[in-house]
């Protein structure tokens, strides 16, 4: 049974920083594409950033420069480093794994974090 798990979420003032993790469990790790996503109240999800095997990485455009995704294959674990946090930030974090490799392809999610960005 595949579970992602994050964790790190919480409240932070603007300007603020947050790494989230997530932990992978029941899957062969390397062998998905790990990202995370995000939804604010009232908006439909939306992509932050992924990373390959490999380390090769895809951001949505206004996360570049604030945010870093980095994997560790051999924690199974995914990291979102968010800096300099607006409160546009707020949203619900969603940890993602796509097994593009697999006849059909493989999706799960985690159960979300919530980010919280307020002075």
């Amino acid at each position: 049974q595949v579970q992602l798990v994050e964790s790190g979420g919480g409240s932070v003032q603007p300007g603020g920083s947050l790494r989230l993790s997530c932990v992978a469990s029941g899957m062969i790790f390397r062998y998905y594409t790990m990202g995370w996503y995000r939804q604010a109240s009232g908006k439909q999800r939306e992509l932050v950033a992924t990373i390959e095997n490999r380390g090769g990485t895809n951001y949505a455009d206004s996360k570049k420069g604030r945010f870093t995704i980095s994997r560790d294959n051999a924690k199974n674990t995914v990291y979102l480093q968010m800096n300099t946090l607006t409160p546009e930030d707020t949203a619900v974090y969603y940890c993602n794994a796509a097994g593009l490799l697999y006849s059909p392809p493989r999706n799960y999610w985690g159960q979300g974090t919530q980010v919280t960005v307020s002075s």
